[in-house]
């Protein structure tokens, strides 16, 4: 009878059991809309609040950053500001994809322009993303005047450069600016056994094409009522921990790196999605001439104006990608 009784408990048991086992409530799969900080989150807020089809219905507060969480056209949207500079660019982005189901990347925000030809409220959508200061700083070479003492590291590095650059046309032309010697960003994910120096990071080619077609079917876009925005994607930006306003750096940028646009957090972007195999683009609007000005800088005067067009162009690639 014990031994009748002890089965009938242990088949009790096991009925809970699987009466407990439950399907997982999955969170959707969100788009981010990214942005540093509050002008451009006012553009993005300003066109979600005008389209009858977008919503904003919750907001999380996760080490005081604020998530939005709504719908476009009904796919789940999260938008949050990542704060300014690499640091602040790296440490949120890694905090979003640790805290929150995300499929991929729209980072949208304001820079300065590194091609002479580009104007304020122009927007370009960088297929690759470089650190301009991941740098080495050396002395002065005391028995050639002009000529600078670089570590054996570094001497051994530029070596390499000529025969990676038959591979890879994109790997930059290196050459020092003064005693600032560029140098690269080493990186490791899942996968690699070892770090590896990197270059620049690339945009997703699916978002690059929806950026492509959205563009495409834009309408000409207004900046301040002064002129019609140039918008194109391609080409390569520069990303680095400092405001650049100095004319001769920004002529060297352009050499090294081949520049259309300068700023602070995309290339941080970018590594972060890279590790973590999440798809990414960033659309980027000209606020200023980074230096190219004569006289003071005229940032503050078009970043709103700026950060509208951007929203524009960020939206209608979201148009692009919910249509596939």
């Amino acid at each position: 009878m014990k031994r009748l009784l002890f089965v009938f408990i242990i088949f009790l048991q096991g009925c809970g059991e699987n009466q407990a086992v439950k399907p997982e409530n999955k969170l959707p799969e969100y788009t981010a809309l990214v942005v540093a900080y509050a002008p451009e989150m006012e553009g993005v807020m300003r066109t979600i609040e005008a389209l009858p089809d977008a919503s904003i219905n919750k907001t999380e507060v996760k080490k005081g950053v604020t998530y939005y969480f709504g719908e476009y056209k009904g796919e789940p949207i999260v938008l949050f500001a990542t704060g300014m500079s690499i640091a602040n660019a790296a440490m949120t982005m890694q905090m979003a994809f640790d805290y929150y189901p995300i499929k991929q990347v729209l980072y949208m925000g304001i820079a300065g322009a590194v091609n002479p030809e580009l104007h304020p409220g122009d927007v370009v959508v960088a297929e690759r993303w470089y650190y301009h200061d991941e740098s080495v700083y050396v002395n002065p070479d005391p028995q050639n005047p002009g000529e600078y003492i670089p570590p054996t590291y570094y001497s051994e590095f530029l070596k390499k450069q000529d025969e990676r650059r038959v591979l890879d046309p994109h790997i930059p032309n290196y050459e020092p600016f003064a005693f600032i010697h560029p140098d690269e960003v080493v990186v490791i994910k899942d996968g690699m056994s070892e770090p590896k120096d990197h270059a620049y990071f690339a945009a997703s080619p699916r978002l690059l094409d929806a950026a492509r077609k959205a563009i495409e079917k834009m309408p000409p876009q207004a900046v301040s009522d002064e002129r019609n925005a140039k918008l194109y994607v391609g080409g390569n930006g520069v990303t680095g921990s400092v405001f650049l306003d100095n004319r001769e750096y920004r002529k060297w940028v352009r050499r090294v790196f081949n520049a259309e646009v300068t700023e602070m957090e995309s290339a941080a972007v970018g590594q972060v999605a890279y590790v973590n195999d999440i798809d990414w683009v960033v659309i980027r609007a000209v606020s200023d001439l980074a230096g190219g000005q004569e006289g003071l800088n005229e940032e503050d005067v078009y970043d709103k104006a700026a950060s509208i067009v951007g929203a524009k162009v960020l939206f209608a690639t979201i148009d692009e990608l919910v249509a596939q």
